[in-house]
């Protein structure tokens, strides 16, 4: 997706909150009521603890640290990918995800550099929620959990059989394992900084806006990105809501202006490790968020 049809989307789905806010609770979010107070009690403490570590960290560590660290944890990750990607019966994908472990562990020293990707081995990105998707679990109610953040009545138990698959979950030392995933968090958080405080300045119902971004980016994630047979085509879409984005609304209306269609800036595609992604693709963070939950 390019950085211009990103910015519609994110403008798209800030306008669309706002509405759904003026409404009663969906059906996919019964429990609005509950989730914002504990959304409410995240912001709090993402505010008051998180965030500012995630700010002094990035402020002090160097963009390639932070990469070498991200590599690290996205690399026990692909055991967990793997074994998922098993259950949905795409063995191929599987046997990828165990190559790229192999060649990250070995060539790439525990996986602190990405050699797998550089020889054509791309990161899936799969977890038992997604699996029992496909084995055609509905997802159940929007739900928020505490310091977790955003979950589904189906992808929230998930957690705890996607948890042991963790090669840290493992680990005898509690002190190494805690500060390990205590460092993962902080490094995610600092990634997403660009991307966090953009949803603040242009979301007029942040919470809204994250859960939309949130079950699109689940169903999306659990067709493999294939479009949704029930909704409109992607180029059909951008062109019919750029004219409904109001002259009211300038972050995105200033950004799509000065995107022009065909341009480099058109037709880039953002790194995938890149913050702009947190909107779109909440589950960047996942495997910090997860983390917290080790902890003793």
């Amino acid at each position: 997706m390019s950085i211009r049809k990103v910015i519609l989307l994110l403008g798209v789905l800030g306008l669309s909150s706002a509405c759904t806010s003026m409404r009663a609770p969906s059906e996919s979010d019964p429990l609005e009521g509950f989730n914002r107070s504990v959304d409410g009690f995240n912001q709090v403490v993402d505010k008051a603890v998180v965030k500012p570590l995630a700010q002094g960290y990035d402020k002090v560590t160097p963009p390639e640290i932070k990469t070498v660290i991200g590599n690290f944890f996205s690399n026990l990750d692909d055991i967990s990918v793997a074994v998922n990607n098993l259950l949905q019966g795409k063995p191929k994908a599987a046997g990828s995800d165990i190559t790229r472990f192999a060649l990250n562990t070995t060539i790439g020293i525990v996986g602190l550099a990405d050699v797998a990707t550089e020889l054509g081995f791309q990161k899936n990105d799969e977890d038992f929620g997604q699996t029992l998707g496909v084995w055609g679990v509905g997802s159940g109610p929007y739900l928020v959990l505490p310091l977790l953040g955003p979950s589904t009545l189906r992808d929230a138990p998930a957690r705890l059989v996607d948890a042991p698959l963790d090669p840290l979950y493992h680990y005898d030392d509690v002190r190494v394992r805690n500060s390990l995933l205590v460092v993962n968090v902080v490094n995610t958080r600092a990634r997403l900084l660009p991307a966090t405080d953009l949803v603040e300045r242009v979301a007029l119902d942040q919470y809204a806006f994250v859960r939309d971004a949130y079950l699109k980016r689940r169903a999306s994630l659990v067709r493999d990105g294939a479009p949704d047979p029930d909704e409109q085509g992607y180029e059909d879409f951008e062109e019919e809501s750029r004219s409904h984005i109001p002259e009211s609304f300038p972050p995105f209306k200033a950004a799509l202006m000065q995107i022009k269609p065909g341009s480099a800036a058109s037709n880039a595609q953002p790194d995938s490790n890149s913050p702009i992604g947190l909107p779109i693709d909440l589950q960047q963070s996942e495997r910090a968020k997860s983390g917290l939950g080790l902890l003793n």
